[in-house]
């Protein structure tokens, strides 16, 4: 999700926006019944409040508060692949996706000349998956992983 949310909810802490924004649908007439429904929701929303009059007028309470939120950041690379608790959620359908989402990992698990025993290294690859033998598979046929002769060993490839 884009970062325009933002500017829309500073428009309408901005009052001259928000009475552009009101002349813009002046041509629509509202029963008294919609208005009460709509004014309703604009107190469920924190929008709007009733005076002690008994009045309802705008509150910008709702609004200062969804700008004062820490929004989360998306991840963006190889993590938008990863769950809250760093675990592959899906593999890419890119090649180029995918082939960046393992060497990610491969950088994260081994380090270069390291040798690892095949359970060693299904315990390290379970730190990002709960499959280890598909990511396991996926890094030997990406190059990135290589298995001794004997099939007993692994270690990372080094680039050349």
């Amino acid at each position: 999700m884009s970062e325009k949310w933002r500017g829309v909810v500073a428009a309408l802490l901005n009052p001259d926006l928000r009475a552009a924004l009101g002349e813009l649908s002046a041509d629509v007439r509202l029963t008294d019944a919609r208005r009460a429904r709509a004014l309703q929701r604009l107190t469920e929303l924190g929008l709007a409040e009733t005076n002690a009059a008994g009045a309802v007028g705008f509150t910008d309470a709702a609004l200062r508060a969804l700008l004062a939120e820490d929004v989360p950041v998306r991840p963006t690379g190889p993590e938008r692949f990863l769950d809250a608790d760093g675990k592959i959620d899906r593999y890419p359908m890119k090649a180029p996706e995918r082939r960046a989402l393992l060497v990610w990992i491969v950088e994260r698990a081994f380090s270069p000349g390291e040798m690892l025993s095949e359970s060693a290294l299904n315990e390290r690859l379970s730190a990002y998956t709960s499959d280890v033998a598909v990511l396991r598979r996926y890094l030997v046929d990406h190059d990135l992983v290589e298995r001794t002769r004997s099939g007993s060993q692994y270690a990372r490839v080094t680039a050349e």
